[in-house]
């Protein structure tokens, strides 16, 4: 009998390890897009970059603004996005995710060797350009962008007792190089209230 109770246990002990003796505390692979991600009030999440980028495409391609270009794809190049947050956030989380869904769309090509403050994406790309007209004997032959991207991005923080409220604001606007005017803006807000960081939403 005593025989039978030891094999059990140890048999139960040999299952417990074989699984790892995970806890709810272990790390674990979650979906960026899904629900359980982790909800931070003092920060922007990938689930705000997300759903930021989303709704802006989404305004974006429902205005049909894209389809005035002279041809299509249009060639745009991104400009300064303006971080006016209490953070230090790189804003290619937001404008990457807006570019692919873009270039997807089949109306928007961007252009990596123009940058803000001549400050280029892709440097080899410009400079091997530059290069090549140089070898043809020509001066730089360089795809002018008919539209440009900029935006800001706001914070504001209210507090009630112990009940913390932050709300960002993700602003876009397209402009067009020929005359610069504006032909699409558009913002949206994200916020967040609570007394702690929590996971899901």
């Amino acid at each position: 009998m005593k025989l039978k109770f030891a094999t059990a246990l140890s048999a139960a002990a040999l299952a417990l390890l074989a699984t790892g003796c995970a806890t709810k505390n272990d790390a674990k692979y979650v979906d960026s897009q899904g629900p359980n991600t982790i909800v931070s009030l003092n920060s922007i999440n990938i689930q705000d970059w997300n759903n930021a980028a989303d709704k802006l495409v989404a305004s974006l391609l429902e205005s049909n603004v894209l389809e005035r270009a002279p041809s299509l794809p249009a060639v745009m190049a991104v400009s300064r996005i303006r971080n006016n947050t209490q953070q230090q956030v790189d804003t290619d989380a937001l404008t990457k995710k807006i570019r692919v869904a873009l270039n997807k769309s089949g109306k928007i090509v961007t252009t990596t060797t123009l940058g803000a403050d001549g400050k280029v994406e892709d440097a080899v790309a410009a400079d091997a350009g530059a290069m090549q007209s140089f070898m043809a004997g020509e001066k730089q032959k360089t795809t002018l962008p008919y539209y440009t991207l900029s935006g800001k991005l706001l914070e504001d923080r209210v507090r009630s007792g112990s009940t913390q409220q932050t709300t960002y604001t993700f602003q876009l606007s397209l402009t067009t190089v020929k005359d610069g005017l504006a032909v699409w803006e558009d913002e949206t807000q994200i916020t967040k209230q609570g007394q702690r960081s929590s996971v899901g939403w």
